[in-house]
């Protein structure tokens, strides 16, 4: 069945060749055919073909649904006191993790399942469509494994995060744990993931490690994305664009140096401004990264420590009020940004053979998800042509 929705205010369809001619493609007064799972026609309002069914969106704009591109979703447990505690002046370092470890180590197969769909609802509630998960905070074989297992139930976009921290129980042996990561955990959590990761950064893994851990799943079949240049400057951003991963992530302290090897490579800047508002730490430049020429896309890093939001629209207020971003290029991140940190063409947009995953705003602009911070502003969200929220 086909569905034409109309009287779109504004329509955000990403694509530069309609409409506006912008990066946003907007297009005013518009209208989109959705056919099946897919979008089958986006233009003006009053030339909208014909369709089994039609839908008054009512003056309201429409934006593809976001994407996002760097979540910990499957884990046990919070970390209210360390966030009370930091708060009080404690600053953040990844040791935090390990609490989340021994609290998902402890957790059922059902506990898991169970607090995944709650925060994939949440999201998919604020619009979000896609989505991507990891790993990471299990640290064994068989944590590891099924947290993957769970994961792939409901996403495709799944990461093998491994190598999140050392794990507790190789403290006094860090290169026996890299070896673990390499081997009989990469062989349990492979058929389950499509990306590998890997946090580099001082108290995690160092460069050398990185590249051999990266380079293990390659050789599975896994492709690489990172966490760099987090909390200090590193080797991060570097190893990414020469194993050409699809994304580096959070990216907060970067040299000139690694600003090149982005706007000269084809890795996406993965910026997570929730984590610097939940850690009171320095925003990353996006300015600087977008007068560059770097792709850049936006995420929710949604954690139990560091950012526990699962709210895109907070996470684009967060990106045009502190990190120097226009509310056209934040909504293009979270959207088509997203897409191309997942290397996926045929999400993050709105146009003919793209998936039919949109979400319609109670204002008749985009901007005002920048302009109208923590206002519940996703009135419907659409995913595979089937209105789900």
């Amino acid at each position: 069945m086909s569905t034409v929705i109309t009287h779109i205010a504004a329509l955000v369809t990403n694509d530069p060749s309609l409409g506006d001619g912008s990066p946003l493609g907007l297009i005013q007064d518009a209208a989109v055919v959705v056919d099946g799972d897919r979008v089958a026609w986006v233009g003006e309002s009053g030339a909208a073909p014909a369709a089994d069914k039609r839908v008054d969106a009512g003056g309201r704009a429409v934006i593809p649904g976001f994407v996002d591109s760097h979540s910990h979703l499957v884990f046990a447990g919070d970390r209210t006191e360390e966030f009370n505690a930091r708060m009080s002046g404690r600053s953040y370092s990844a040791g935090g993790i390990r609490t989340t470890v021994a609290a998902t180590r402890a957790a059922s197969d059902a506990e898991l399942e169970a607090n995944l769909t709650r925060y994939l609802d949440e999201a998919l509630r604020q619009g979000t469509t896609t989505f991507e998960t990891k790993s990471g905070y299990g640290l064994t074989v068989e944590d590891e494994a099924r947290a993957l297992r769970i994961a792939a139930a409901h996403t495709d976009e799944v990461t093998y995060l491994g190598a999140h921290i050392v794990s507790p129980d190789h403290a006094d042996d860090p290169a026996a744990y890299v070896d673990l990561v390499t081997g009989p955990m990469l062989d349990a959590c492979a058929p389950y993931a499509r990306w590998i990761d890997v946090f580099c950064e001082k108290g995690a893994f160092d460069g050398d490690q990185a590249r051999a851990i990266l380079t293990a799943g390659k050789a599975k079949g896994l492709h690489p994305r990172i966490h760099a240049n987090q909390l200090s400057y590193g080797p991060g951003v570097q190893l990414a664009v020469e194993l050409d991963a699809a994304s580096a992530d959070h990216c907060t302290h970067l040299t000139d140096a690694d600003v090149d090897a982005l706007a000269n490579g084809s890795t996406v800047a993965t910026l997570l401004p929730g984590a610097e508002f939940s850690t009171r730490a320095q925003w990353p430049d996006a300015r600087r990264l977008l007068d560059a020429g770097v792709t850049v896309a936006l995420s929710t890093d949604c954690n139990p420590g560091s950012s526990f939001t699962s709210s895109v629209p907070f996470c684009i207020a967060l990106a045009v009020r502190d990190m120097g971003m226009t509310p056209n290029e934040a909504v293009w991140s979270a959207t088509a940004g997203g897409a191309a940190a997942l290397r996926r063409e045929d999400i993050g947009r709105l146009t003919p053979g793209a998936y039919a995953d949109l979400a319609v705003l109670d204002a008749p602009s985009h901007v005002h998800l920048a302009y109208r911070p923590g206002v519940p502003l996703v009135a419907q969200v659409w995913r595979r042509g089937t209105r789900v929220a």
